[in-house]
């Protein structure tokens, strides 16, 4: 098995988090695998751009999922570890990157993200990073 570490971003822009529709219709969080070198927090804020085309900042950490899946084109299967950050949009521009795979992407209401992400941890971790963003918020 193929062990990766990887991290992502739950981009805020004002109340409404960003999802990207891939090719498979999935509506994802954007994420990337981090290597050798780098830091999570630097492959959030790269991958949301590469992805969404997001300029974001990391607010706080927002959790860990984890997943496995078989690769086809490795011809074994991977675990995937990730790190999650609450990000703050700096303005509502988006760009989801066809190149990156992605068909389409925007801001829901944190309910309507609950909702609409394809994936139960995406969803379970926009609920959670959601109220990491007002208690930052509230922190000031």
């Amino acid at each position: 098995m193929l062990y990766r570490k990887c991290a992502g971003g739950v981009v805020f822009y004002e109340n409404k988090v960003y999802l990207l529709k891939n090719e498979k219709d999935e509506w994802v969080l954007p994420k990337g695998v981090i290597n050798q070198g780098m830091l999570s927090q630097e492959v959030a804020q790269l991958r949301v751009k590469a992805e969404a085309g997001i300029e974001a900042e990391v607010v706080c950490p927002a959790g860990e999922t984890s997943y496995e899946f078989y690769s086809h084109t490795r011809k074994m299967p991977v675990s995937n570890d990730i790190t999650w950050y609450v990000m703050a949009a700096k303005n509502a521009e988006h760009n989801p990157s066809a190149s990156e795979g992605f068909k389409e992407g925007r801001y829901f209401s944190a309910e309507e993200a609950q909702k609409t992400a394809t994936y139960s941890q995406d969803k379970a971790l926009v609920r959670q990073a959601y109220a990491k963003l007002l208690q930052a918020r509230r922190r000031g």
